[in-house]
């Protein structure tokens, strides 16, 4: 029997929630419903997080809270891939945001998106509360906990942003480019919340490293932050690349339509880098993933891993695979 790499190479601490590639935004109620028709039509390449944070209107936040919740139960939500981001835990709206997620949508919600934390006490606070309204609520989910994913954007969450990927609760850190920015009152200067100067300051950068190697060093998932220039395709097409190859991210925020697919491009393999891993993945099952030599190299079970999670990364991107590679490693017999 052929073992599935799954079970060949990875123990159960080194699963890694297969998280789609793009993490699209959308607050207003003509934004939120376009962006689920559009998810509908394009596939789970995608996840849409409704925001209940900057989308709310001032005064109108329980209302727009029952508004994403609504819509996150509705038949809008063809693929069980929307999330929401709620008020921080500091702010008066965070409990009956999470309240009226949990009860109305807490079975059909991704995750919910926890912005601006202090530092861990934060996100503990918020997820303890979380976990509360779950059980409060009765709500019974077949993949475990609701997952909680972290905007790091202040100072005391990057301090502790080790500490705070390694919560169990949490699946997924993101970069808040432009609250971190506005955090050093002044003194990184404007051009770093664009789409190329966000890549060149060393204190942005310094944050990004932390953020993906934390994420890596605890089996999540990093998510890259914006680029505001919406009309500009080269920039988003750069910035992109740059997140994915460069600095280690795995996930990158959209807050236009036109974003979704420049990004899920530029996370997805390569034609040749899929064709190279499916040469080696399979070589390495029909060994019994002992070692095998392909073209004059050595491959073990560490470059097994590292191939198998590329044809991953192609899968959740839609790319085409070959019709025996998709029937042997994920058809749904086999994942």
């Amino acid at each position: 029997m052929k073992l599935h790499p799954r079970d060949a190479l990875f123990d159960a601490d080194d699963v890694v929630a297969d998280l789609p590639v793009c993490d699209h935004y959308a607050g207003v109620e003509s934004r939120m419903r376009k962006s689920l028709a559009l998810q509908g039509e394009l596939g789970p390449v995608f996840d849409v997080t409704l925001d209940c944070e900057d989308g709310a209107p001032v005064g109108g936040e329980a209302a727009h809270a029952h508004l994403v919740a609504e819509l996150a139960d509705s038949a809008l939500n063809l693929h069980d891939r929307v999330g929401a981001r709620v008020h921080p835990v500091t702010h008066a709206s965070f409990g009956d945001d999470a309240a009226t997620l949990i009860a109305r949508a807490g079975h059909r919600l991704a995750y919910l998106m926890l912005p601006k934390p202090r530092g861990l006490a934060d996100v503990v606070l918020a997820c303890d509360e979380i976990d509360r309204l779950c059980r409060v609520n009765g709500v019974k989910r077949i993949n475990g906990a609701l997952p909680v994913h972290v905007l790091i954007e202040t100072h005391g969450a990057l301090r502790e942003v080790d500490a705070i990927a390694a919560h169990p609760r949490v699946q997924s850190l993101s970069f808040g480019l432009m609250d971190f920015v506005s955090a050093h009152r002044g003194a990184i200067p404007v051009s770093a919340m664009s789409a190329a100067g966000q890549f060149r300051h060393p204190l942005v950068l310094r944050a990004k490293l932390e953020i993906a190697a934390a994420c890596h060093g605890h089996g999540k998932t990093p998510s890259h932050s914006v680029v505001t220039e919406f009309n500009h395709q080269a920039a988003i097409d750069e910035a992109a690349s740059h997140a994915c190859r460069e600095l280690g991210y795995t996930r990158m925020w959209s807050i236009h339509p036109d974003q979704i697919l420049p990004i899920v491009e530029a996370f997805a393999p390569t034609v040749a880098e899929l064709d190279q891993a499916i040469e080696i993945v399979c070589a390495g099952q029909a060994a019994h993933w002992a070692p095998i030599r392909h073209r004059d190299v050595l491959h073990d079970r560490a470059s097994y891993r590292y191939f198998w999670q590329l044809l991953v990364r192609a899968q959740r991107t839609g790319q085409p695979l070959p019709t025996a590679v998709r029937a042997a490693f994920f058809e749904p017999s086999n994942v």
